[in-house]
């Protein structure tokens, strides 16, 4: 008998522990879907606006807590091609690593790509074609690679419009 009321004594003392658990992990859940539904809109607006400009190229967009960025959330797709092959004197372009320099840039400063608030470190470009945007509690970042600059600014532009809407 002393077992049952010890094993029952046991159960109602993590029982609110137990319980409180739940709500989080559905908030969790909640935050990866509301995630996964917002960025996949975003990256969607960015292939519509590049494939209508009739450019080719990576599209990016991240999301991190905070100020001083410690980690990040994001995804990506490749619209028509992720490189330019190397052709006679043209080394080509690796268009995904452009893409996520502009990002890392933009993670550090807060600021555009291509801002010049500072000289770029190794490891970045200097260029346009990512946006940036504060949210609560942390940062949204959109970045495209391929076309000129101020195209790129344009289409990384329309998938911020979605980050910001829905972060």
């Amino acid at each position: 008998m002393n077992r049952y009321v010890a094993a029952l004594l046991l159960a109602t003392l993590l029982l609110p522990a137990l319980s409180a658990a739940q709500p989080q992990k559905k908030k969790d859940a909640d935050t990866t879907a509301n995630f996964n539904v917002t960025t996949d809109a975003a990256l969607a607006a960015m292939r519509t606006k590049a494939q209508a400009m009739g450019i080719s190229g990576v599209a990016l967009v991240a999301y991190f807590e905070g100020e001083t960025i410690q980690a990040w959330s994001s995804r990506m797709i490749v619209v028509g091609n992720y490189k330019v092959d190397p052709t006679g004197g043209d080394k080509g372009s690796n268009l995904l690593g452009i893409a996520y320099a502009k990002a890392a840039e933009m993670a550090d400063t807060h600021k555009d790509s291509g801002s010049g608030i500072r000289p770029p470190m190794t490891g970045e470009f200097g260029w346009s074609g990512g946006v940036i945007a504060q949210t609560k509690g942390g940062y949204v970042i959109a970045a495209f690679s391929g076309g000129k600059s101020e195209d790129d600014v344009a289409i990384s532009r329309e998938g911020l419009a979605k980050l910001k809407s829905g972060l």
